[in-house]
């Protein structure tokens, strides 16, 4: 088992790693830009690149020896100039005849031709403050490797997230602060939610056909029919303003978390009850249960004790594959009710271009859906000893 446990870690590594991956990708290919929704679209092109600069997202994406610098502007005359001054570095600059160098110490400017590739060193000391005509303008990178997304990888291996440009704190500490919520309004869905749901279950796989579990079965297919958000605004409307009993916003304690959680269990519940009903028929017409029976065991005891633990392996997997979700679905509820757990970071995130707290929360959701999956794969052996894990 220990070995198993440990390969299933390691496997951890490279599906991690392939998430990260695709999550550069994307909020590469349509995240926009993160300068532009900080700073606001009436920002400069000097502060956008200050803030490019201050967060590394004026490096390439993977790999490169060049990062091209939005530091170009239209001519009054036509053509091209640049937009604010450079500091010490290598720079392309091509299209451009000469370039204009400024001693930082005295403020004399002098004319430097470009070498034959079309770029220049600008030493310490000296700003580089006019390259007229460029077509581009070109930074060369410390090294062929130095980018984004290892940059990202390094600060990762050092345990490091960064650090929110919303809240200037430490990813880490945005996190723990939204977890605390989320647990506690997640945690009583999962377990009232497979509580009521499995109970419901052996109740209908008791009474199959009769009058309980053809209303139990119309009862939950009227919940299945109504959407998520239905069901909290019907939950605010009638029990937060209508009939004043809970409140409606905020985090001040359980009394708080009492609509949402009632509301997230209530809508799952339909789907809950008639998944495990058909796992537990499923078991009910087995040879040991009907063996049971013929022996003068009660239909409860055989019910809640052997058909209920035989049944387990597919409550389970329910219950894990929920489990991942639960965080994501939270969201909405976190929203509604003003909730600060990790949804209402997610959005907040999203909504600011956050990508260090984008990029944890994108991350915390791969790790937690991975480790559930370990965990339920382990639960399998233990709850079934015919169950083996491959070694």
């Amino acid at each position: 088992m220990l070995r198993y446990v440990l390969r299933r870690l390691l496997e951890m590594v490279p599906t991690t790693f392939g998430v990260l991956l695709l999550s550069f990708v994307l909020f590469y290919v349509v995240g926009g830009s993160p300068a532009q929704t900080v700073l606001g679209q009436h920002a400069t092109q000097e502060a956008i690149a200050a803030f490019d600069a201050a967060n590394g997202y004026d490096l390439p994406l993977f790999c490169g020896n060049w990062a091209r610098l939005d530091a170009l502007r239209k001519a009054p005359g036509g053509g091209t100039e640049l937009a604010f001054s450079l500091g010490p570095g290598r720079y392309a600059l091509p299209g451009a005849p000469e370039a204009v160098l400024r001693d930082a110490a005295t403020g004399a400017e002098r004319a430097v031709p470009l070498g034959a590739d079309g770029a220049l060193e600008v030493p310490e000391g000296a700003r580089l403050v006019g390259a007229d005509g460029a077509l581009a303008v070109r930074r060369h990178t410390r090294h062929f490797f130095d980018s984004q997304f290892v940059r990202y990888l390094v600060s990762l291996a050092h345990l490091d997230l960064g650090t929110s440009v919303e809240t200037k704190q430490p990813v880490t500490q945005v996190l723990a602060q939204g977890l605390l919520p989320t647990l506690s309004l997640s945690v009583p869905i999962l377990f009232f939610g497979a509580l009521f749901g499995v109970v419901l279950g052996l109740l209908c796989a008791a009474a199959q056909g009769g009058w309980l579990d053809r209303g139990v079965l119309a009862f939950s297919t009227a919940l299945m029919s109504v959407n998520y958000v239905v069901w909290i605004l019907l939950g605010q409307f009638l029990l937060g303003f209508k009939w004043p009993l809970f409140p409606i916003w905020g985090y001040e304690g359980a009394y708080y978390l009492a609509l949402p959680v009632a509301i997230g269990v209530v809508s799952s519940l339909g789907g809950d009850v008639r998944f495990y009903r058909a796992a537990i028929l499923d078991e009910v017409y087995r040879p040991y249960v009907r063996t049971a029976v013929s022996k003068g065991l009660g239909r409860g005891r055989t019910l809640f004790v052997h058909v209920l633990r035989n049944s387990l392996i597919p409550i389970v997997t329910y219950v894990s594959l929920s489990i991942p979700y639960l965080f994501t679905g939270s969201l909405l509820l976190e929203s509604f009710f003003g909730i600060p757990g990790l949804g209402s970071v997610s959005i907040n995130a999203i909504n600011s271009a956050d990508m260090s707290v984008v990029r944890a929360v994108v991350i915390f959701g791969a790790l937690l859906y991975q480790a559930v999956n370990l965990l339920t794969d382990i639960a399998y052996g233990w709850l079934d000893p015919r169950v083996r894990v491959a070694q």
